[in-house]
């Protein structure tokens, strides 16, 4: 930015400017649009910076186009004028040059609000969204799309309005109706017969009968009935459900046709549903744009072609600008789903109630499922290998060289390789966290096995998650009479983790008798535990403590 003395014949008004004429006007004109600043420009010439912008033709005005018009006039008059500071504004794009015009006359308050919503609606051509001109002029994104559809009505309503002739009430009521129906409105409104106020409301809404030449239809190949005006060559549908049969199949053969000419997609609005226009932006199908068909409650049938929303297009750049690495691209929607949450729920129950039921029928299959959501631990099942924690590294050790588990991890070998790649990524155990996906493959491995191959799985299964330390394990020694000192020898950490002199002592004595023990009774605990350590090697001694069921605790 940078300011410039520029001579009047360098410049001219921007067509850009909100209030540029079509046309030069004349010197008259010029005047008049000029007249009450006129006097001030004569005297003390012009105090205000002209806001332009370089073009070919020299600098065009974004902003001060009656302070030119001042001075044009002033120069008819005395032959001269000195140059006019100016304001050189670089590197503006269109929008930009909108906005500067747009933003100096509402500072101004002196543009008519018509005015103000025909530059918002120019800005939206230019590119700017809805947000961006609500941020700009300190409007909410309603009020503005307000504005833009006032803007969008047919100009001879708008210089009612201008006029004072039409109320704003009907303005408001006037931005819903079609292209076609504002038309029609005008042609009542020059016969003094244009409805407004309710009545206004009842005509757009339903009020007046659709008319045949709405109709997207052969009317040669139509069987229900069509009346006829007297007073026009119009003629109207007897019956509108008639007609909406009809229109609608006709909507959906023109549906397809868009849809074999490729277009991404067609929506079809429902009836009497408005397409917000200033809400899209236009885009080929390359682009991914949409056919949205808007049925009105008239019968009028609008095609809007290849339109995305502003998100779409936002997104659109981001993309395009990352790929130029500037910036990163935004993450992709996900499509909406066309069934809802209740709609799911419903759907699930039912399908669940029918799965049951088979389930049912077939143990051996329901046996199968139970173990792979055992193994996989999805759904509502929560099963996962005992974790047998030990207190320390010495219990750690004891037990990791233990035949018991010497002799399960060669099961778990064997189990694992009946299951095969259904168990890839579960590590070295068989149960543990999993997902549907998961336990339906360990299914359907399960399928292909026998019986006998099933039920050594699930015994492993068993196995494996239960709870150390539980009444579950106590119980179940008990009844199987099993007996540890099978795949158990009392090792040195037992012996270390003897802490309690007169069990160690009474420990002596089962093994070695009570004469022994008796000799030992008042010495050291490490005393006690040596001769005990001693007295049961070779021997199949096996404390109470290990027994099923547990004595002497």
């Amino acid at each position: 930015m940078q300011t410039q003395a520029l001579a009047l014949h360098q410049l001219h008004v921007s067509p850009l400017n909100m209030r540029a004429e079509r046309k030069p006007p004349s010197l008259k004109k010029m005047a008049e649009i000029a007249a009450n600043i006129l006097p001030t420009v004569r005297e003390k010439g012009i105090l205000s910076d002209l806001i332009v912008r370089k073009n070919n033709d020299g600098f065009e005005i974004l902003a001060g186009r009656r302070r030119f018009y001042a001075a044009k006039v002033i120069e008819s008059e005395r032959g001269e004028f000195p140059p006019v500071l100016c304001d050189v504004r670089e590197n503006l794009t269109d929008a930009d040059a909108r906005e500067i015009s747009l933003i100096e006359n509402v500072a101004r308050q002196d543009a008519d609000e018509i005015t103000c919503y025909e530059a918002f609606s120019a800005l939206i051509r230019d590119g700017k969204t809805v947000d961006e001109i609500a941020r700009t002029f300190g409007k909410t994104e309603r009020q503005v799309r307000q504005s833009l559809a006032v803007a969008n009505l047919l100009p001879r309503i708008r210089d009612l309005y201008r006029r004072e002739e039409l109320d704003g009430g009907d303005l408001q009521l006037l931005t819903m109706a079609t292209k076609t129906q504002q038309r029609d409105w005008l042609k009542l409104w020059d016969d003094n017969d244009a409805p407004t106020g309710q009545g206004l409301k009842g005509w757009l809404f339903g009020g007046a009968a659709i008319a045949t030449k709405v109709a997207l239809f052969d009317l040669a190949n139509y069987s229900g009935k069509t009346v006829g005006d007297l007073f026009s060559e119009d003629g109207y549908f007897a019956s509108a459900d008639d007609f909406w049969t009809a229109q609608d199949e006709a909507i959906a053969a023109r549906r397809d046709a868009y849809l074999a000419a490729k277009w991404s997609e067609v929506v079809v609005l429902e009836r009497g549903a408005h397409f917000p226009q200033w809400d899209f932006v236009k885009a080929g199908k390359k682009q991914g744009g949409r056919v949205y068909i808007e049925p009105t409650h008239t019968g009028e049938i609008r095609f809007h072609e290849g339109y995305i929303t502003q998100g779409e297009a936002n997104r659109a750049k981001k993309k395009a600008k990352a790929a130029a690495g500037e910036g990163e691209a935004p993450k992709d929607e996900a499509a909406r789903s066309p069934v809802t949450k209740t709609m799911q729920n419903y759907l699930d129950l039912h399908r669940h109630g029918a799965v049951r039921l088979a389930l049912l029928a077939r143990p051996k299959d329901a046996l199968r499922l139970l173990i792979a959501h055992v193994i996989a631990a999805s759904g509502n099942w929560k099963v996962v290998p005992d974790a047998r924690r030990a207190e320390n590294d010495a219990v750690r050790e004891s037990v990791a060289q233990s035949a018991a588990q010497a002799l399960f991890e060669t099961e778990a070998k064997a189990v694992r390789k009946l299951l095969g790649s259904a168990l890839d990524g579960h590590g070295a155990g068989v149960c543990g966290q999993g997902d549907d996906e998961r336990t339906l493959k360990i299914f359907q491995r399960l399928l292909r096995l026998r019986d006998a191959q099933v039920g050594r799985i699930a015994t492993f299964v068993m196995a494996e998650t239960l709870a150390a330390g539980s009444a579950v394990t106590d119980g179940y020694g008990a009844y199987a009479k099993v007996k540890p000192r099978d795949h158990w020898t009392p090792d040195g950490t037992f012996f270390d983790l003897l802490r309690d002199r007169g069990a160690t002592n009474s420990m002596l004595a089962e093994v070695a008798g009570k004469t022994a023990a008796d000799k030992l009774v008042s010495a050291k605990l490490k005393e006690q535990r040596a001769a005990l350590a001693n007295a049961a090697k070779d021997t199949d001694w096996c404390p109470g403590w290990m027994r099923f069921p547990a004595t002497g605790l």
